[in-house]
């Protein structure tokens, strides 16, 4: 007695790769795959070119800009970054100081009031979020005048809270993370209020636990705000030891002429904490814009 075997059924993986063999779904491949090199070109070519820049003497600089390989090679520029002539090291150590603190402070304040808009009840709520909303939609130079007025009164001009302070309640970070917040599960928290859970408990073991992805997406976002920031510290920073990198960099150039190398130079060790930020965050970043849309 023969048995015959039973008629294999195609998965739905099966099929997809079937159907991407057909000429249509090639061609769309390959359309998309060089959209993609093209915009990792825009990306990568402009570093390229200031990694490859800072390496060049000022003379091949000057010369040969849009060379690629430095003619001579040179670390001259690092060199003198190096010396000591202007405190780099110093402005770095500020930037970092400075992005690091207000990170923290937005993720504190933020994620308390987003966490309060998104779940709590009380009066009025609507019309605080929409308060907050609408500040995204002044433009950020109108604040200019009146935070310098108050930073001026509380007396921390030319000081670190001055770059933290003013900057540390972030209405886009509340309506980010509210958004966040508004898509988690409410069963999740109520199974732990039926255990007997505060809503501090619930906010604390609970809630930033499962919010970990948006966190990190917006301390990266609030890192970058604060480290690339130009205008502010150059109103509220008076001493040049204690500016940030990117007013310090502007001061590489002189008057009459511009050490291209050098300020290219500044430009890589300027570049280089945001690189690392995003290495070790990109997961989580990569993991909130997947689940953004997801509501339980």
């Amino acid at each position: 007695m023969t048995t015959t075997a039973p008629e294999k059924t195609e998965t739905p993986r099966v099929i997809r790769a079937r159907r991407k063999q057909t000429p249509q779904a090639a061609a769309r491949k390959t359309l998309l795959y060089a959209v993609l090199i093209v915009l990792a070109l825009v990306v990568i070519l402009p570093l390229a070119w200031i990694l490859l820049t800072s390496f060049k003497t000022d003379g091949d600089a000057i010369r040969n800009p849009y060379s690629a390989i430095p003619n001579p090679f040179s670390t001259e520029a690092y060199t003198t970054l190096a010396s000591g002539q202007q405190p780099v090291f110093r402005w770095f150590l500020n930037s970092l100081a400075a992005a690091a603190l207000q990170t923290v402070l937005i993720l504190i304040t933020a994620s308390m009031a987003a966490y309060a808009l998104a779940r709590l009840e009380f009066w009025g709520k609507r019309i605080v979020f929409g308060l907050i909303i609408s500040t995204l939609l002044v433009p950020p130079v109108i604040f200019l005048i009146p935070n310098y007025l108050i930073v001026q009164n509380l007396g921390w001009l030319d000081t670190l809270w001055a770059i933290t302070i003013p900057g540390a309640a972030s209405a886009f970070g509340v309506f980010f993370l509210r958004q966040f917040f508004v898509g988690l599960p409410a069963e999740i928290e109520e199974a732990a209020r039926i255990d007997g859970a505060g809503d501090i408990r619930i906010f604390l073991q609970i809630v930033l636990p499962l919010a970990r992805p948006a966190l990190a997406t917006l301390a990266v976002l609030s890192f970058l705000a604060n480290w690339n920031d130009f205008l502010w510290p150059v109103y509220v920073l008076l001493s040049p030891e204690n500016l940030t990198l990117q007013p310090g960099l502007s001061q590489l150039q002189g008057a009459y002429s511009t050490h291209y190398a050098i300020v290219m130079a500044g430009a890589v060790i300027a570049s280089v904490p945001v690189l690392i930020l995003f290495f070790f965050a990109q997961k989580q970043i990569v993991e909130s814009v997947a689940t953004s849309g997801v509501k339980g």
